[in-house]
């Protein structure tokens, strides 16, 4: 049985992988992935299939964005000492 990924592949993989084990950055990267893969159908089936499944995760990454503005620009702007 062939191996897909060489052992150098690998341990680049698990070097990166513990390098960003303790940024929040990924983790709310890896949520917002996690997120839209439950709202992209839901946006699919509302529009009742008039846009394509591609266009409904985008959407959906699109509004994950905002919130995620959104909410950042309330923080600025009501606790600006922090920043």
């Amino acid at each position: 049985m062939k191996h897909i990924l060489s052992p150098t592949v690998i341990e680049d993989l698990s070097a990166i992988a513990t390098k960003l084990h303790d940024r929040k950055s990924t983790r709310y990267l890896l949520w917002s992935f996690a997120i839209n893969l439950i709202l992209a159908p839901v946006v699919y089936a509302a529009t009742g299939g008039t846009i394509s499944r591609e266009q409904s995760y985008a959407l959906g990454i699109l509004g994950i964005v905002t919130v995620a503005l959104s909410l950042y620009l309330f923080l600025v702007i009501f606790q600006p000492e922090k920043f």
